[in-house]
Parts: C-alpha cells; structure tokens; sequence
C-alpha cells in the first residue's frame, strides 16, 4: 500500500480510538443517549465477538487471542495484496487502507480491554435494532464496499490465484 494510504489508515485509526476515549470517558456501560429519538442512540457496549456480536456467546480463554490473530492475518493480506496492485488503482488502495484502519482499531481495543467498544445504534422504536457498532466497523463496511465496487469496476485486472513459491 502506498504512503498515503496507510497515512488514511492512522487517521481512521486515530479517529476510531478518539471516540471510543470518549465513550469509554462520558458514558456507563449500557448508558445511553437518544440523539433522534426513536432511531439513534449513543450507547456503550462491548463486543466481546466480531461483527455484529458474532461469537460474542462463544467463552474461550483462547477467544481473544484467535479474535487477534484473525486480525493480523487480515492485515498482512491486505498489505501484500495491496503491494501487488496498481498504485492507478485508487479506489482499490483506498479501500484496503479504510479497510485496515478499521481492522486495526478493532483489533488494539481487544488487546488493550478484551472487548470492542461499540457506540452507534440505529433502531426505529422498538421494533427494529441494527447491531450496535463503532467507527472501525463503519470503516470496515465502507472498505468492503469500495473493494467490490473496484472489482465489479476493473474484474480484468484481478491478479490470477497463484500458488506461493
């Protein structure tokens, strides 16, 4: 990845802990507080699983650890894939560094608490909830997103799957 896409990376990484520091500072677990009523709350939680509380009732000493590794793997990917692409490929390297900055600010909050602080909820009354999520997982989705525009955009110049050598 070029140097002003990890240059992105930090800065989501920065903007992802700098409103978690300020949840973790302002809010109670579980307190909350209704910005539009009726369809968005700032609420603190943590997410002991991966997206959208996956595995969150999976207990394992081990959890944490895998939950890491899966995260550092993630990011070797993406370096090396991203080392492999065209730097003309813009909306690609873009979405790999918004991608990584998610990844890696998830990533630091379950080493650091053992949890990801999660913040967002969008719900319409109480009918509806959308999981609750922070800023690294909106960076995630916002990622992906632009990584299968890109491909449905230039599906000519994917790498061929290659055997390592």
């Amino acid at each position: 990845m070029r140097n002003r896409f990890y240059l992105l990376a930090v800065l989501i990484l920065a903007l992802d802990h700098l409103t978690k520091w300020w949840i973790r500072s302002s809010f109670g677990l579980h307190q909350s507080f209704e910005i539009i009523p009726g369809y968005l709350r700032i609420i603190r939680v943590h997410n002991t699983g991966v997206a959208f509380g996956l595995f969150a009732d999976f207990h394992s000493a081990w959890k944490p650890y895998l939950l890491a590794l899966m995260a550092v793997v993630a990011v070797v990917v993406i370096v090396i894939y991203s080392a492999r692409m065209p730097s003309k490929r813009i909306m690609l390297q873009l979405a790999l560094a918004v991608t990584m900055g998610g990844i890696l600010g998830n990533f630091i909050d379950r080493i650091v608490h053992g949890f990801v602080v999660d913040f967002i909820e969008f719900h319409i009354h109480d009918s509806f909830y959308w999981p609750t999520f922070n800023v690294a997982d909106s960076a995630i989705t916002v990622g992906i997103a632009l990584l299968l525009l890109d491909t449905v955009k230039n599906p000519e110049e994917q790498p061929a799957p290659s055997l390592p050598n």
